[in-house]
Formats: C-alpha cells, structure tokens, sequence
C-alpha cells in the first residue's frame, strides 16, 4: 500500500472515529453498538499478546503476507508488497531470516497474502495471492501462484535476493470477480478441501468472501463464487489485511491494521462455508504500525502477526 493510500485510509479513521464520537454522546446503546474492539483476555481462548522477535532482514521492508510451513517445523514465510520481484522470505519464528528464493514464473505486480498447504500424498506447497488493487480499481483479472515449498537450509542472516534460490516454476491460476472489481489483501485456502477464499478489502462496506476451485490445469479464467459478506467489529469493518484458516479447518483468523478476529466453526455444521455467517470475536495483537499480515502455528497452538515496514516486530497470540 503506497503512503499516499496509507494517508487517505488513516484519514477515513479519524473522519469515522469522529462521527462515532458524537454517536456515543447520544447515549449508552449507541456507545456500545458503535465503538471498536475491547479485548476481555479472561474471557478469550488466547493469551495476552507477546512480541517474539523483530524481522531483521533489511530486505523484507512490507511483510504483507505471512504463512507457517506445513512440513517444516518452525519456518514462516512471508513476502513484500508490491516494488518487489516475485520473491518469498524464510523466516524462524523469532523473525530470523533463513532463506531467499525467487519463484519462477511468476511476478510481484500486488501480492498481497499468502497460504501453506500439505495434501494428502504430504506434498506441501505456498499460494500466493496477486490480488491487490489500486484505488481506481483498474484491474478486473487477478492471479493465484502455488509452487511447491522450497526446502530451508541452514541459517543465514546475511542472505540477500542477489543470491536467491529459484523455485520449481509457479502453477497460476487466473481468476475475475463475478460481479465488479475489487481490492483484496486476504487470501486463505482450507487445509482438507484445498479450497481457496479471498475475502476483499473495503473501507466503508462489508468485506466480501469470494470462493475459488484450486483448478491449477484450467486453461480458461475461473470466475470466483460470491458466498458471504463479513463484517468485523471495528471501524472500518472491513479493511482487512491479512488472514488463515487454522490447521483443523475450524477456525479463520483475520486482521486489519490494528486487531485480530477469529471466526469458529458451529459444532454441528458440516458445511465449512457456514462459518463466514459467525460472529468474529476480536483477538488483542497489541500496538502494530501498519498490520497486514497474520496466520496460525503449524499446530494451531498460536496466532503471530507481523507489520510492515523495516524491522516488524514478530506477534504471538498462544492459545489458553
């Protein structure tokens, strides 16, 4: 997101808060319908939030996007905003760097989130999200890379993407908006169907949930199935940045630049798509600059987040 964009959305904040200032002076009720996320910790099934480490790569300056590997234990990865090159970041999860690699046949126009995956044969692979937008929402075709996950080496904090490793070559999958364009930052795919969900980012509506087949052998743009509308409780209510689905497929995690909410499934449904409809419970990060990016443990045992800008401070969240 470009700084121009960042002043204008904070700006949007303030106009927002204040117009929720002089709803609040109107009595209790509209108090507490109004105002933003308070976090009751004793009441949540997570911890007080905890800062683990700092990204100390000077070449990750927007960590925009943040997945846990599903074969490798303790490795995150994560990936610029758009000024990058198609390249993806091997990180500890104190935020130590431990590996560079340039995926091949793909391009960093806008990527925005990313995902793990382990299918059933326990090959594992990274998605990875072009689905950002600007302003004039000019772009009506987004993109899906899934490449098979590179194997980390040992740790090398002085790595830089001159000496970047190459993947094996992207599968992409193009898909379009069945309705108009939107803006996107959210990228999830469900650990058992291998389904994927881009939820959009608005900054005065709801965000919308959008379903898309994993058909990487399509020839043809897929066209994404609207399912939902999301709404979470803070202002905006749906500028989100970044999200996951947890490893048992009973949980989604989101974020916006401040806060996380998480979403848990019905325990009698048996349709995963049910869960868009829950009620999003707001999970305490702490003080970030710029949120936007956020995932579950390989073990859904915690919740960490980072921030953009040079140095992100690494976030966890452990379950109680």
């Amino acid at each position: 997101m470009s700084n121009r964009t960042i002043a204008k959305f904070w700006a949007f904040v303030i106009l927002a808060a204040a117009a929720s200032t002089a709803v609040v002076s109107c009595g209790h009720a509209s108090s507490q319908k109004r105002r933003g996320p308070e976090f009751d910790t004793t009441a949540s099934a997570w911890e007080k939030p905890g800062i683990v480490g700092e990204i100390r790569s000077a070449e990750i300056t927007e960590s925009s996007g943040l997945a846990a590997s599903r074969c490798q234990p303790n490795v995150f990865w994560t990936h610029n905003d758009s000024g990058d090159g198609p390249y993806i970041y091997a990180l500890d999860p104190s935020g130590a760097l431990l590996g560079i690699f340039k995926v091949q046949n793909a391009e960093n126009e806008d990527w925005e989130d990313m995902a793990g995956f382990k299918d059933t044969d326990g090959r594992c692979y990274l998605f990875i999200g072009e689905i950002g937008n600007t302003e004039k929402l000019e772009r009506t075709q987004h993109k899906i890379y899934r490449i098979s996950e590179p194997v980390v080496g040992g740790t090398n904090a002085d790595l830089s993407r001159k000496a970047a490793m190459p993947t094996q070559p992207a599968e992409v999958l193009a898909f379009r908006y069945p309705d108009s364009a939107h803006d996107a930052e959210t990228l999830t795919v469900h650990p058992q169907s291998g389904d994927i969900y881009v939820l959009t980012k608005h900054r005065s509506n709801l965000s919308a949930v959008f379903k898309i087949t994993a058909d990487f052998q399509a020839t043809a743009v897929a066209t994404a199935q609207k399912i939902g509308e999301l709404s979470v409780p803070a202002i905006p209510h749906g500028m989100l940045t970044g999200g996951a689905i947890s490893p048992d497929g009973t949980r989604v995690v989101l974020c916006d630049y401040s806060a996380a909410y998480e979403l848990i499934s019905h325990p009698g449904s048996t349709n995963f798509d049910d869960i868009w409809r829950q009620k999003p419970l707001p999970i305490d990060l702490g003080s970030r600059k710029q949120g936007e990016a956020i995932t579950y443990s390989s073990d859904g045992g915690s919740i960490f987040a980072t921030s953009e800008k040079r140095g992100s401070p690494v976030i966890e969240v452990k379950r109680r």
